[in-house]
């Protein structure tokens, strides 16, 4: 039989230990998309800051390629360019706000889904949650 001691011991290890594993996720006790991530083809890196009251992603850096289909599109200034905005958490490692895709010119509805702490699904949707397409960054 498990002695008091043992048993409060024992619980307080399941209170810790979840909040340890979230702790792990985040970047200095901020949210944990916090920081700088990159595209799957690395032609964009942005990095993640709270914004009034939500997350959004900033364009850092973006090789050639992409500032060229950016300018095609209309979008002359890449860089500086607020590619994520208004994410809000709305579920256990999963985020809801729009994405700005500067190849078309065209904000669009999106989730991030945390996948693990170094890699996130990040999708755009036509309708909501309908007609999406992902792909996974990259923490950097």
């Amino acid at each position: 039989m498990m002695s008091v001691k043992r048993l409060g011991l024992a619980l307080m290890a399941l209170l810790v230990v979840p909040q340890l594993a979230l702790a792990s996720l985040t970047t200095n006790g901020s949210d944990p998309l916090c920081g700088s991530w990159h595209n799957d083809d690395n032609s964009v890196a942005i990095r993640i800051d709270p914004c009034g009251g939500a997350l959004c992603g900033v364009i850092t850096s973006a090789n050639a390629t992409a500032v060229a289909d950016a300018r095609a599109a209309g979008t002359t200034q890449l860089i500086g360019l607020p590619l994520f905005q208004g994410y809000k958490r709305d579920g256990q490692n999963h985020w809801s706000g729009t994405v700005f895709v500067p190849d078309l010119g065209h904000r669009f509805s999106s989730h991030i889904t945390l996948i693990d702490r170094d890699h996130a699904k990040v999708a755009g949707c036509l309708f909501g949650s309908f007609l999406c397409q992902s792909e996974i960054w990259q923490r950097i």
